[in-house]
């Protein structure tokens, strides 16, 4: 099959929607499939990746207040595949590529959109009141769903806004984590002492610096347990809009921010030294960051109102409400775990999520098409 895979919002430099193409990408190429992966950026660009896949770039202007995401003209992605003939069509944009489903179907071409993020809790957190939010969601989501022939969402969380108007032709297909890359073997004892200045217990927070991460959390979490007398300290790796406001909050605090982190390797090593990392997003629909944690053999503490309570168990994790006191429990409760129980125990609930499984349900839902 030629696949041509579409995504604006693709991060230059990382991001969980950057990941996740690249590996399905990966696998789909190593399946013997033809990959061509069209994003945004600053100029035009052709390219084949090392994995095989074709990557065409298309000049595209910054997005005001997204900390430098991009993306390109409709039109001008309709013109592209014109030229490409893709055999399927794999769209990774509710939003602003909504009307390639469209275009695929006008030209028999099967199409699968990926549901990357939930629509209604986005347009609640950034723009109206929650049941106006899921009116205006459930009306866009039933105008979508009906242009592809698949709807693919990652988990039961993602699915239920879909679930919630009736749309029957959704498939849910988790995606993987990197188990190679993200091991406990990247445990450094000699980077967790040079991060920690002395702390008993590490923790990271790892992501994108944006306002729907809620990365302020991680910070209170870090006060509480400072307050309750708890010698913790706290590395943020990352980078994006949030980043000055986040500074002063921790103003006082032991708090280390490292900023964006290039190397994949450095980021694995990062997370298997650390004692317990944090997601607090409450709107994610998967939450790559805490998967690649757990890989590491580190246990996580994430946001009830997430996806991640499907992902993250009582032994590797606690899923608890959006409040500090409550993230400041959790931590406590884990680093009162025997570490190499809570280590084994993360490693163990990550390789329930591998890349290969991820391509071949999502080659599935291809082929449902």
């Amino acid at each position: 099959m030629r696949i041509v895979q579409l995504a604006n919002f693709y991060g230059p430099r990382s991001g969980g929607l950057r990941t996740a193409l690249h590996h399905l990408g990966a696998g789909y190429a190593a399946c013997g499939h033809d990959v061509t992966l069209v994003v945004p950026g600053s100029r035009v660009g052709d390219e084949r990746l090392p994995t095989g896949v074709r990557r065409i770039t298309l000049p595209a202007p910054r997005i005001p207040g997204t900390g430098g995401y991009r993306a390109v003209n409709p039109l001008r992605v309709s013109a592209l595949l014109s030229r490409l003939r893709p055999d399927r069509l794999e769209v990774s944009d509710r939003l602003t590529l909504r009307g390639m489903g469209r275009w695929a179907a006008e030209r028999d071409v099967p199409s699968v959109v990926i549901s990357h993020e939930r629509l209604d809790r986005l347009l609640e957190q950034f723009l109206m009141p929650g049941p106006m939010a899921r009116g205006v969601a459930d009306a866009a989501n039933r105008r979508m769903a009906t242009n592809y022939d698949r709807v693919v969402c990652t988990t039961e969380f993602a699915r239920a806004e879909f679930d919630r108007i009736g749309v029957e032709n959704v498939t849910r297909v988790p995606l993987g984590v990197d188990l190679t890359t993200f091991t406990p073997t990247r445990h450094d004892g000699a980077l967790r002492a040079d991060l920690s200045h002395g702390a008993d217990a590490l923790l990271v927070h790892c992501g994108r610096l944006s306002p729907e991460k809620h990365v302020e959390r991680s910070i209170d979490t870090l006060a509480e347990l400072h307050t309750a007398g708890n010698n913790v300290r706290l590395v943020v790796a990352g980078d994006g809009p949030r980043m000055s406001a986040l500074r002063r909050r921790a103003q006082g605090l032991p708090v280390t921010f490292l900023g964006f982190v290039a190397d994949r390797a450095d980021v694995a090593r990062l997370l298997a030294s650390a004692d317990v990392s944090l997601a607090p997003g409450p709107h994610e629909t998967f939450g790559l960051a805490a998967l690649e944690a757990l890989a590491s053999g580190t246990p996580v503490v994430v946001s009830r109102s997430s996806a991640l309570p499907e992902i993250v168990r009582p032994d590797c994790g606690q899923a608890v409400a959006d409040a500090a006191p409550a993230f400041a429990g959790a931590v406590e409760g884990l680093l009162s775990i025997p570490e190499p129980d809570r280590r084994a125990a993360a490693r163990s609930r990550a390789e329930d999520f591998d890349w290969p499984s991820s391509v071949q349900g999502m080659l599935t839902a291809h082929s449902a098409g």
